[in-house]
């Protein structure tokens, strides 16, 4: 089914978008694109799974970005998804301190798969893919992108955005913290 566009008085402000959206958390994720000298990268929080068979995933991004014409060029990019302890390298990609282009990519350990994308060793995954399909709208571009290879990297606390900040999720920590809390209420209504 095609969706259709109608002509319908749009009450929503950008901003009072933006402060909604604040209030769902993401996963922070380095996307890469190029090789050699020619490479870019930047932080996003719009990585979702969009099918196990075949693999497949989508990625939203803005086209005003400096690794947008380098994508639709070379047509593969990376998904790289950081760990709590990768905040400064988040932070560098998403242009903190002015830095760009290939002086991103310093002070980490990067390797190549199928595409040859920078991948970042050491991430809690890292995910090689081919551009299948783009989809233009407004401001951003969402990539389909077919899954070519995947590495995992080591167990540990995931690094996310929520409320315009970034916080850690870590399993073993979190789980704990949350049975403290729920187990006693949900006990209470089995008693």
């Amino acid at each position: 089914m095609n969706a259709t566009v109608r002509d319908v008085r749009v009450a929503a402000t950008s901003a009072e978008f933006r402060g909604a959206m604040r209030h769902l958390a993401g996963g922070v994720s380095i996307v890469t694109t190029g090789q050699g000298a020619e490479r870019a990268g930047m932080t996003v929080t719009s990585v979702a799974s969009l099918s196990i068979e075949p693999p497949s995933l989508i990625v939203s991004i803005n086209r005003q970005a400096s690794s947008w014409p380098l994508l639709k060029r070379h047509g593969f990019f990376g998904v790289n998804i950081l760990s709590a302890d990768q905040l400064e390298l988040a932070e560098r990609f998403a242009g903190k301190g002015g830095v760009q282009g290939e002086a991103r990519f310093s002070g980490a350990e990067w390797t190549t798969r199928v595409s040859g994308v920078p991948l970042l060793v050491g991430a809690l995954a890292a995910i090689d893919c081919e551009i299948e399909h783009i989809v233009e709208r407004h401001s951003h571009a969402v990539l389909i992108g077919r899954v070519l290879d995947v590495r995992a990297g080591p167990r540990g606390a995931a690094l996310a955005y929520w409320q315009g900040q970034y916080v850690v999720i870590d399993q073993d920590v979190d789980a704990v913290k949350l049975a403290e809390v729920s187990l006693p209420s949900a006990r209470a209504l089995w008693d």
